[in-house]
């Protein structure tokens, strides 16, 4: 029912920005929180950025000062903007929708995964 849909990953030298986007689609009554995860080759998941409904932004402390993370409600999308992008920043970022869906009587909620999107930091 519902899908997210994440671009903007790729290759990008040390220093360099990236703009990653995802954006929620389906039968969504409320979005309640979206947000970015990334996990790197042999290490755990980790919350990047995320923001809630009413627009506060929280960030991971490796990321803080670096990445900007953002919404655009009419078109349930989350962006991160990541600026001087370091090696250690390599990994897939995932997008992440706590959200209901409204198919037909009462809204039920859970968590969305996207497939994730490979940046890669190197030169």
């Amino acid at each position: 029912q519902v899908q997210l849909v994440e671009s903007g990953g790729g290759l990008v030298q040390p220093g360099g920005s990236l703009r990653l986007s995802c954006t929620a689609s389906g039968s969504i009554f409320t979005i309640y929180a979206m947000s970015w995860y990334r996990q790197a080759p042999g290490k755990q998941r980790e919350l990047v950025a995320g923001t809630t409904a009413g627009s506060t932004a929280n960030y991971a402390d490796f990321v803080k000062g670096r990445f900007t993370v953002s919404r655009d409600y009419a078109k349930n999308t989350v962006y991160l903007q990541m600026n001087s992008l370091k090696p250690e920043d390599t990994a897939v970022y995932y997008c992440n929708a706590d959200l209901s869906t409204w198919p037909g009587g009462e809204p039920l909620r859970r968590t969305y995964w996207g497939q994730g999107t490979p940046v890669t930091v190197s030169s």
